[in-house]
């Protein structure tokens, strides 16, 4: 008997599970729903059960004899988007955010995907408990995309409440071909900050702009300027992005409001990078508003704070020996990106190695035409209103990559 054994009975429910998931997303903290059908599916297949770890976080742990211990690790959350993939079974849920706002909801990073990935996972295992000898404890985390579960997790007592793992395993889906996987060691995604910046001026009439400080046109100055950290103080070997992705001022044409938000993502590998980013960021939004004669100083808040993945030299190399021997050809190489996870607090917090890797769940046919065309960059990535992976062979992949590495530590 082998780990993958009657794996294909098990798939159908896979795929529906994560076709439900999809049409059903949840904000980040509040995935009530899906953590009650994933601890669902943990105890049917014979797992003690944990549940509301971390707000919502679930854990099932399976004894099966001596032997090393895995933990395995899928993420929950949703988005705040509206969902455009046109699938069938396309999300039109809205939920409220935590500031009491209404917004639609859609799984448009493939969180979904992760939670049915782990579910068949589970449940294959309990399944062919003849095939491995160990614990595995299966670990579906609340707040990936806040940057907020893993520690919440960690914070209500997860280290102590569960056996400690020999190595933390966990995979994304990726806006690569369906059926390919990939990982490396030392750094897989970037360090990233995400910063919410309050200007202040002095609101008027517009058609008085003179009796104003105008937080618009220091806000515009401050995004233009703030193009310039990257582009101007970091060194072409020192790779960082930093993205305005929100600014907001003001309720209606002809008043001049008193103040602007800028909310900003920086991301980056290196530390001394990140630390010297950090204080130009600083400096310019403090030098813009002096320069603008503002009020009073900003106010900078940091919202997000995310850690560089780093993966264990020698557990991936174990993991990439095992997927060789699975996938072959369909392990490709792979740099670090930079989207960014707080996957490795787990490790951290348990003082065990981790691995982290990407599996692909684009149509293969699509890539390769866009490939082909020069069109990669029109393809819905992750955070797109339109993504949405491909059930086929992305669901079975994905399956098969985490009995796969866990087997590398699990079999006898």
């Amino acid at each position: 008997m082998t780990l993958f054994e009657g794996l294909d009975d098990l798939l159908p429910d896979a795929r529906e599970l994560y076709t439900d998931l999809h049409a059903h997303p949840e904000l980040s903290m509040q995935e009530h729903r899906t953590a009650g059908l994933a601890a669902e599916r943990l105890a049917g297949a014979g797992f003690e059960v944990l549940t509301g770890i971390g707000t919502t976080g679930v854990v099932g742990v399976l004894r099966n004899g001596d032997g090393p211990t895995v933990a395995l690790r899928a993420d929950m959350d949703a988005l705040p988007v509206r969902e455009a993939s046109g699938v069938p079974w396309a999300s039109t849920a809205t939920a409220t955010d935590d500031e009491g706002r209404e917004t639609p909801v859609a799984h448009a990073c493939g969180h979904d995907m992760h939670v049915a990935w782990l579910a068949a996972g589970a449940a294959q295992l309990a399944a062919r408990r003849d095939a491995w000898s160990g614990t595995v404890v299966a670990v579906f985390q609340p707040g990936e995309e806040i940057g907020a579960g893993a520690q919440a997790m960690v914070d209500d007592g997860l280290v102590d409440r569960v056996p400690t793992p020999d190595v933390v395993l966990g995979q994304h889906v990726m806006p690569v071909p369906a059926g390919v996987v990939s990982t490396r060691p030392g750094t897989v995604t970037s360090a990233s900050d995400v910063w919410r910046i309050r200007l202040f001026g002095r609101g008027a009439h517009g058609s008085m702009p003179e009796a104003s400080i105008d937080p618009v046109v220091l806000a515009a100055w401050t995004v233009l300027r703030l193009q310039t950290v990257v582009s101007r103080e970091l060194g072409m070997n020192e790779p960082a992005v930093l993205t305005v992705g929100m600014l907001q001022a003001g309720a209606k044409e002809n008043v001049i409001p008193d103040e602007a938000v800028i909310g900003l993502n920086l991301r980056c590998y290196d530390e001394g990078v990140r630390a010297r980013a950090q204080a130009a960021i600083r400096r310019i939004v403090a030098a813009e508003a002096e320069a603008s004669g503002a009020p009073r100083p900003p106010e900078i808040t940091p919202v997000e704070t995310y850690r560089p993945t780093e993966n264990d030299e020698a557990a991936t190399g174990r993991v990439l020996d095992a997927f060789r021997s699975r996938f072959g050809d369909d392990v490709v190489p792979m740099g670090p990106t930079s989207a960014s996870e707080d996957f490795g607090v787990l490790g951290a917090a348990w003082g065990a190695p981790s691995v982290f890797w990407f599996v692909g769940g684009t149509d293969p046919d699509a890539y390769a035409a866009a490939e082909r065309d020069g069109r990669l960059t029109e393809l819905p990535t992750n955070h797109s209103p339109a993504f949405a992976p491909v059930l086929d062979p992305t669901v079975r992949t994905g399956v098969e990559a985490l009995l796969t590495a866990a087997g590398a530590w699990l079999a006898p």
